[in-house]
């Protein structure tokens, strides 16, 4: 049988991208591999945030090529849409495949000859699939059914961007913001519930905007509402806000019902508003600050996470304090960090005051540190206390791995299974990790159904993922 492996890089909406092309697969009768020498097809769905993440896709084409030559090795996502040209002129590359085409990239993966291209010119052109993008706020493109080996399944509810920010190319390799039809994301969360999985991610670019360009008007919280009240649900989480898209309404139903998970990620960028309003955000750290202030008011027991970019432009010595201040003295749970990454085609590559990489470096280090501070002074808080948490399929040292609704780490008895919602007395740190005891079923969840994808394919594919997400995102 013919065999495929997908490599994906970076965000979770790109994860949700590599579940759809993964059963599309699939349903062509196209076996699932987790050994890419093994691979008759070989996928690599990229990202292109950051100079970092577009050298790692190219290091990994080259070394899947030296594994495997006789593969169809194929090239998508925001890279792929970005500089198409510059991937198909890489030694082993036989398709680009942009992000306006990824619905079509089964089809045209086994369209292609077997065997690599050798060598570059005319007589070996790589094929090429993209388009820009039309102004349609529809969706059409559905969330995978199943997601396989992952026990936490994302559903893309919305992709593109309508924003400006200065920094980011992500507007013109997703394309304008557009929505899931409701229906179709009520469908796939109750399939994904009747399946056993006892928590779903909503995933997406801008999940805040959700719903807004289409008519008539659903908005974010009209959908919570709606898969809260699903049978069966154990748990919805969401996955990273734009601060000014996080409304009233969808704070107040997170703090109503334990079915919404209690963490929000939202996405700070800069703690200084000279820089911010450089950056072309649309909100200062005074209206940022009512927001996270209002998630702490009414779910004490919250997870908030942000993100922070170093190095922008002009930022100064009083700039990086500026973050540094507002992150220390804010109820932040969490700060991932990223270096600035010059992007061509975005406003903030014209700009001539750039930051010394050294200085970059130093200052990331800085909050890297206050991250793990906070993170620490957050988890120290639950000693004592009972946690709900989600059973993973990951083991370590023969405990079991587990994420709270806050999505502080946990470690539990490694004979409980994977994919159970339990209740857990937190007795001591174990590094990042707080260990339970006195566990109790929150609610009873089978793994998976017999037979069904999600139990059939390895969990390996979940470990590899992950990894190759982190690997773009760090």
């Amino acid at each position: 049988m013919r065999k495929f492996y997908i490599a994906t890089f970076g965000c979770r909406t790109n994860q949700a991208d590599s579940a759809a092309i993964r059963e599309s697969f699939l349903q062509s009768s196209v076996e699932e591999t987790d050994q890419p020498g093994d691979a008759d097809i070989i996928v690599l769905n990229t990202c292109t945030v950051t100079h970092r993440s577009d050298q790692q896709v190219r290091q990994l084409t080259r070394k899947m090529r030296r594994e495997n030559q006789g593969a169809r090795i194929v090239v998508t996502g925001c890279y792929a849409q970005r500089d198409p040209e510059a991937l198909a002129n890489i030694e082993g590359v036989d398709a680009v495949i942009g992000n306006t085409h990824k619905g079509d990239l089964v089809q045209i993966s086994e369209s292609l000859p077997a065997g690599p291209r050798v060598g570059n010119g005319a007589d070996c052109e790589v094929p090429v699939f993209r388009e820009d993008f039309l102004k349609n706020r529809t969706l059409e493109l559905t969330p995978a059914e199943f997601v396989g080996g992952r026990t936490r399944p994302y559903v893309k509810i919305q992709d593109g961007c309508d924003a400006k920010c200065a920094y980011c190319i992500i507007p013109e390799v997703r394309g304008p913001s557009r929505s899931v039809p409701p229906d179709t994301i009520l469908r796939q969360v109750q399939d994904l519930i009747d399946a056993g999985f006892a928590e779903i991610v909503l995933t997406g670019i801008h999940i805040g905007t959700y719903g807004m360009h289409v008519q008539p008007r659903y908005p974010l919280d009209h959908l919570l509402t709606d898969i809260a009240g699903l049978p069966g649900l154990g748990r919805l989480r969401l996955s990273s806000i734009e601060p000014m898209e996080l409304s009233q309404r969808v704070i107040e139903l997170a703090a109503a019902t334990d079915k919404i998970a209690p963490h929000f990620h939202i996405c700070l960028q800069s703690g200084s508003d000279r820089v911010l309003k450089r950056m072309l955000r649309p909100y200062n750290t005074e209206k940022f600050a009512r927001i996270v202030k209002r998630i702490r008011e009414l779910i004490p027991e919250a997870g908030i996470g942000t993100d922070v970019i170093v190095g922008f432009p002009g930022e100064t010595a009083e700039d990086h304090e500026a973050t540094f201040r507002f992150l220390e003295d804010g109820p932040f749970t969490y700060i991932h960090v990223f270096p600035y990454s010059d992007r061509p085609g975005t406003r903030a590559s014209g700009f001539g005051d750039k930051v010394d990489s050294k200085l970059i470096k130093k200052r990331s280090q800085e909050l890297r540190e206050l991250s793990v501070r906070k993170n620490s002074e957050f988890r120290r808080r639950f000693l004592g206390q009972r946690l709900s948490v989600l059973t993973l399929t990951e083991k370590k040292n023969g405990m079991r791995e587990a994420v709270a609704g806050n999505y502080l780490k946990a470690k539990l008895d490694g004979r409980l299974e994977g994919n159970r919602l339990l209740t857990g007395r937190a007795v001591r740190e174990d590094g990042e990790h707080l260990v339970l005891e006195s566990v109790r079923n929150l609610s009873y969840r089978a793994c998976c159904p017999k037979g069904h994808p999600a139990q059939i394919r390895s969990s390996k594919l979940e470990i590899r993922n992950k990894s190759q997400a982190r690997i773009s995102n760090d």
